[in-house]
């Protein structure tokens, strides 16, 4: 399905909005969730026999890269990378000790921060640890991905990550401009990623994926048109194009940023426009939101035959299987429960040295979120839904259960965002690109008419 780039509907619709890679989202979670909670339903979870997806959070960084709003620790310690590791072997033993062996590791994502500022030894010891504890899925059917920041690896590193079982690589691009590269403080030349690419097909790579970001400082729409040309021809398997989000009051190292330079609202809607032209021109299909894939990627093929979904890496396969998260701040699913880690590397290490699971709030959904996730999840991922299937699915009548969100859906029919009858809702090509503001009418926790600034723009 196409997009249909319509100006004045993103203009009415593009304000602050939820991402959705959970519903209810993380400003819902409270320390009423504890870590005996979470031990509870982990053990529990187990009579379902579903596999797992393993989310391992490395949070540290050579340099600071002055748009980044992550989780991330810049320094050079060794001394203090050693106790994190320390203390992330400890919290492996102690999650690992909830899960029946009999489920296997389907999924397994390095994030960060920079995963690859770990050496060579080191993601050597993390992965034995981590293969100690688990049982990992050695088919093809395993879905074992890291994040690479370019400027931190050379050919011989992506073979040893291959070696080590990684399968996806999603490499941190930003942009390709000299004079972007600096402003933000994160400077790599355009040989060396393809030098990289290369590499990563030649180790057997399955999907390699780039990471672009739209509305950095210096960018126009003829300076990213050279950028994604040169993406283009390395023919990566998927693609994120995010939307820069200057938030300095926030996150400090943005306050290294100008505000003068950054383009102008109508700039960054031209530069998104011309993306999505230039993409899907070159063949690459859009998933939804910020995400693109070629034709035969699976994120493609999960789409279409309904295991897409989206959770806290985005838009991603494998639906099925229950989140174990390792590492500070990271999110775990396990069945109804949602649960964070502390968000702070000295509480999250006081936790496990004193023993506990370093879960620091979360909550558990009840079956009202439940559907609401369902139909949030539908609407994201496929863009549309069926109200007599949802009914079925779940043993409801769609239409009376969700009265007040159909009466608050027409206004979005009468702009052409969504197509609505009896039968259900379909995304129009002029409301796929402001999928949070069609979602957000399900979300029992937003107040409709507020612009709640703790999120970020649809656009």
């Amino acid at each position: 399905m196409t997009v249909c780039f319509d100006t004045d509907l993103i203009i009415r619709y593009g304000g602050r909005g939820p991402r959705y890679t959970s519903y209810p989202t993380a400003l819902q979670f409270s320390d009423e969730m504890t870590a005996d909670d979470y031990r509870e339903n982990a053990i529990a979870s187990n009579s379902s026999e579903l596999p797992l997806s393993l989310y391992v959070h490395i949070p540290f960084c050579h340099t600071l890269c002055y748009y980044c709003g992550c989780n991330k620790i810049v320094t050079r310690n060794q001394d203090r990378v050693g106790r994190y590791i320390e203390m992330l072997y400890r919290e492996i033993d102690m999650q690992s000790e909830l899960f029946d062996k009999s489920r296997k590791i389907e999924q397994l994502h390095f994030g960060g921060g920079t995963p690859t500022y770990l050496d060579q030894q080191q993601l050597d010891d993390l992965m034995a640890k981590l293969r100690s504890a688990f049982t990992f899925d050695a088919s093809d059917k395993r879905e074992f991905s890291i994040e690479v920041d370019p400027r931190t690896v050379d050919e011989y590193d992506i073979r040893h990550l291959a070696e080590l079982g990684f399968n996806r690589l999603s490499l941190g691009i930003q942009d390709f401009d000299p004079i972007v590269q600096k402003a933000v403080n994160r400077t790599q030349t355009t040989d060396d990623v393809l030098k990289l690419t290369l590499s990563a097909r030649d180790a057997g790579f399955e999907s390699i994926s780039f990471d672009l970001i739209y509305g950095l400082p210096h960018q126009t729409v003829v300076s990213f048109d050279r950028t994604l040309d040169l993406v283009i021809g390395m023919q990566p398997d998927r693609l994120a194009i995010y939307n820069y989000a200057h938030l300095p009051q926030r996150f400090k190292g943005q306050r290294m940023i100008n505000d003068a330079d950054i383009p102008t609202p109508e700039v960054k809607l031209d530069i998104l426009h011309r993306t999505i032209d230039t993409l899907c021109g070159a063949g690459y299909e859009y998933i939804g939101m910020d995400h693109f894939a070629l034709p035969d990627d699976e994120l493609v093929l999960a789409r279409r035959d309904g295991t897409l979904q989206r959770n806290f890496q985005g838009y991603s396969t494998h639906r099925e299987c229950d989140l174990v998260a390792l590492g500070v701040s990271a999110i775990g699913h396990i069945g109804n429960v949602f649960a964070q880690s502390a968000v702070t590397t000295m509480e999250y290490e006081a936790l496990i040295e004193n023993g506990q699971l370093p879960i620091s709030k979360g909550i558990a959904v009840d079956e009202d979120d439940l559907l609401r996730a369902e139909v949030i999840q539908s609407l994201m991922c496929y863009d549309k839904l069926s109200f007599d299937d949802f009914g079925k699915q779940h043993d409801i009548d769609f239409p009376s259960y969700f009265a007040d969100e159909i009466e608050r859906l027409r206004p979005l029919a009468d702009d052409n965002l969504i197509k609505l009858d009896r039968s259900g809702i379909e995304i129009t090509q002029q409301g796929r690109l402001l999928l949070r503001s069609i979602a957000m009418v399900f979300d029992r926790y937003i107040n409709q008419a507020s612009n709640d600034n703790r999120f970020s723009k649809a656009i």
